[in-house]
C-alpha cells in the first residue's frame, strides 16, 4: 500500500488532532480518517478510484468541526 496524500487539521494533542490519509493498493484507494494522532482511532473507507477517494476526503473535512486543514508532504 502506497500513501499518496495526507491532510492534518493543524491541531496538536491527542484530543484535538485529526489526520486524513489517502493510500492506493493495486488500484483500490483507501481513505483513513484518524482521530488522536498515530495512536488514535481510525475509520477506513475503500473506494474504487482516486476521484471518489478525494470526494470522500472533502466530505470528511466538511463534517469536521475544525478549519484550517493543510496538506502535508508524503514520503
Amino acid at each position: 500500500m502506497e500513501r499518496r496524500k495526507h491532510w492534518w487539521n493543524g491541531k496538536w494533542g491527542r484530543l484535538a488532532r485529526e489526520d486524513i490519509l489517502v493510500s492506493e493498493d493495486a488500484g483500490t484507494w483507501w481513505v483513513e480518517a484518524r482521530e488522536g494522532g498515530a495512536e488514535g482511532r481510525s475509520r477506513w473507507f475503500e473506494l474504487p478510484n482516486e476521484d471518489l477517494a478525494l470526494d470522500c476526503v472533502r466530505d470528511l473535512m466538511t463534517v469536521s468541526q475544525f478549519e484550517g486543514w493543510r496538506e502535508l508532504p508524503v514520503g
